[in-house]
């Protein structure tokens, strides 16, 4: 017999993949069990949902619970309603996966798929930074930078699922590239951005013979990222505080286009704000009190996203139960 706040989740990423089941209620999430592999261990797509589903019915087993339905979490772009991954940069080959069709096939459960950023606000809202209110944002800021957006106490999907892509949004004529575009709010608030940004400067440096002593060659360069910038800012380093203040200022111009668009209670901020964020903050709050509507602005608290390393467990299975409850994705 199905239980009605046990739960299915998958969370498909570039980098690893996991299978896992928990129980959720209106206060609290709990996994039960999870299993996880690098997503380089599948030759394919269907290789890989294929295991997923392996892995899933094995903790079924294990557990002896039945979930009331499975949810499926994966970077954009994809179909929401359609269930389909639709070629995001992170799973090159994931072109129209019917991801839906073919885990309800293999599990027997009923599955919905969800942008990880929407997963993420889901999360947020109902168990870290944003309970209690019924509008906020939520940004990634990992690898990449994605957004989901809940407004007047429902997620905000747009036509397809794809609604609030605010890493898209291009800030400046030039700069870093995410999303496909130079100078877009990815390319300069996202871990890769940040990377970018480091090795564009080193590189530099070293062309004109004057190396930064962090990267001292081309090999070195290679290897730098938004980790490397942390530790770098915190040993005081003027390069990286300088390019965490870059940062900063457009992830504030980014924000007061949100906050003036949606006009939320709480922006929670994920990934590299949660450890990184004392050096981004300063910038964000000066473009902020210039660019965005007083009153809007002092509606918002721009907090760390709450639930951390459990951040991806509990979106995958808010993607289950939110829409199980509401009988699909409308």
């Amino acid at each position: 017999m199905k239980n009605s706040n046990i739960f299915a989740a998958y969370d498909i990423g570039g980098t690893k993949c996991a299978s896992l089941v928990g129980y959720l209620d209106d206060r609290e999430f709990k996994v039960l069990e999870k299993r996880r592999f690098a997503t380089s261990e599948c030759k394919n797509a269907r290789e890989c949902v294929f295991r997923l589903g392996r892995e899933l019915e094995e903790i079924i087993k294990e557990t002896g619970e039945k979930p009331a339905a499975l949810g499926i979490s994966c970077g954009g772009p994809l179909n929401s309603k359609l269930g389909l991954i639709q070629s995001p940069p992170n799973l090159p080959g994931w072109d129209d996966i019917p991801i839906c069709r073919w885990a309800s096939e293999q599990t027997g459960l009923e599955s919905y798929l969800e942008n990880d950023a929407n997963a993420g606000a889901l999360a947020e809202w109902r168990y870290g930074a944003g309970r209690g209110v019924d509008n906020m944002l939520f940004l990634t800021f990992g690898t990449g930078l994605g957004a989901g957006v809940i407004i007047d106490g429902r997620l905000l999907y747009g036509a397809s699922g794809n609604a609030g892509e605010l890493g898209h949004i291009t800030l400046a004529d030039d700069g870093p590239v995410g999303y496909g575009k130079a100078g877009s709010f990815e390319g300069f608030c996202s871990g890769a951005g940040l990377a970018r940004q480091m090795q564009n400067l080193a590189s530099e440096r070293l062309a004109a013979g004057n190396p930064v002593s962090w990267a001292m060659d081309e090999e070195a360069i290679s290897k730098l990222d938004a980790k490397r910038l942390g530790e770098l800012a915190r040993e005081g380093d003027s390069d990286a505080l300088a390019i965490f203040r870059k940062s900063g200022e457009m992830l504030g111009r980014g924000l007061s286009i949100a906050i003036d668009l949606f006009n939320p209670e709480v922006i929670a901020i994920g990934s590299i704000f949660v450890r990184s964020g004392e050096f981004l903050r300063p910038a964000m709050e000066e473009i902020l009190k210039k660019e965005a509507l007083s009153n809007n602005l002092r509606d918002v608290k721009i907090v760390p996203a709450q639930l951390g390393e459990s951040t991806g467990d509990a979106a995958a299975l808010c993607a289950a139960r939110e829409n199980y409850k509401k009988g699909g994705i409308k």
